[in-house]
């Protein structure tokens, strides 16, 4: 079969479109964790808590097709991703979806009795259903930047010698503490588009304006902790980025401040971490003027910078080793076969148009302010 684009061509295509689908995660699911998280604390009534609860309650299923499409992109296009970090991230997966689990019961279960006391046990677990993943996620990235503990022998099989404790690590829960800010931030912008005015609304704005100001500041802690810490990763040698996918095909050594190095060598990769710093500032420009818009806009490319700042400072590392650097995954040694790449391209340029279609559309068709009117009187409303 003949493929009219080359091996190297479709990894960094398969690159690319990884980085969207997490970050396309992440500005849709992201504001359904944020406002979970944010739930404890901008209501003070019921029919408050109900009215941001039905803000996200159309939405939240179908942005998990995001969730499961970044999953399913990272089991066939990069396998050895897929087999070192499911089984070495195995404890913190089964705690994020053991969370992911237990917001759809929230939902479900917080509007089945009247009692305030059971409600408000329904809203921390909601609490925990958003605190948690965005926690366990940032964490995970924190990890990756660090280098994972694992190893290829000879024949390529994965020995992960990590424990679920190890992974909190000082610079991961900064990572961890930034990706709850980030979704903190977001959930309380879109709910500044999707609520009405009023305390809910007030009260959003207000912790909006701190998450904001503490992703700032999360960001620059951890950007020069990667400048000047004992972290970084780079390629030496001859590189063939047609080469076979095989990790000990590679020269990779450990070195700190590695993850600059592309910066210097592709300043346009500047831009994302321009982004990462000028969405919470665009943010607070639109909390202060009351531009609601203007702070989801802020948000969104707060969250589009800091993922591409991590995807680009890498590059063309996807999941590197801190015991083993020549075991290190890369675009060019763990991708797929150059067949399946083109295969799975041609699918997707099918079905991923559908995917932004509906998402569009469902946004479209809900669009709209809750109002604490429609609570007191809609019966399908949680």
């Amino acid at each position: 079969m003949a493929i009219p684009l080359d091996y190297e061509t479709l990894r960094l295509i398969w690159w690319t479109l990884l980085g969207v689908l997490l970050i396309g995660f992440a500005l849709t699911d992201g504001y359904d964790l944020g406002v979970a998280s944010l739930m404890p604390f901008i209501g003070k009534t019921d029919e408050e808590r109900r009215m941001a609860i039905n803000a996200v309650a159309p939405h939240w299923e179908g942005h998990q097709v995001w969730f499961i499409l970044g999953g399913g992109a990272i089991f066939a296009a990069w396998p050895f991703v897929y087999a070192v970090s499911f089984s070495g991230f195995y404890p913190a997966m089964f705690l994020v979806l053991a969370a992911l689990i237990l917001r759809p019961v929230s939902f479900k279960y917080r509007s089945k009795h009247a009692d305030p006391a059971w409600r408000a046990r329904w809203d921390w677990a909601l609490f925990t259903g958003g605190f948690v993943p965005a926690l366990v996620f940032g964490v995970a990235v924190g990890n990756v930047l660090q280098g994972l503990p694992f190893r290829l022998d000879s024949d390529l099989r994965t020995f992960y010698e990590g424990t679920l404790l190890g992974l909190f690590s000082p610079f991961a829960l900064v990572a961890g503490l930034l990706s709850v800010a980030m979704v903190v931030m977001h959930g309380a912008g879109f709910l500044a588009v999707k609520i009405e005015e009023g305390p809910v609304l007030d009260r959003a704005r207000r912790i909006g304006s701190v998450a904001a100001l503490i992703v700032i500041l999360l960001f620059a802690l951890g950007g020069v902790w990667v400048a000047i810490g004992q972290m970084g990763f780079r390629l030496e040698g001859v590189i063939d980025p047609n080469g076979p996918s095989n990790p000990h095909y590679l020269q990779t050594v450990a070195t700190p401040g590695a993850w600059m190095d592309n910066y210097g060598t592709h300043p346009w990769m500047l831009l994302a971490p321009i982004l990462g710093f000028a969405g919470p500032l665009i943010a607070l420009v639109g909390i202060r003027t009351r531009s609601h818009v203007l702070n989801l806009i802020g948000t969104s490319l707060a969250t589009v910078g800091i993922i591409a700042t991590v995807g680009l400072s890498m590059f063309p590392f996807i999941l590197p080793s801190a015991i083993d650097p020549q075991s290190s995954l890369t675009v060019w040694n763990a991708s797929s076969s150059h067949l399946t790449l083109w295969i799975m391209l041609l699918v997707t340029l099918v079905f991923l148009p559908i995917v932004l279609t509906y998402t569009a559309w469902a946004l479209k068709v809900m669009f709209g302010r809750v109002t604490i009117e429609q609570v007191r009187t809609n019966p399908d409303f949680y």
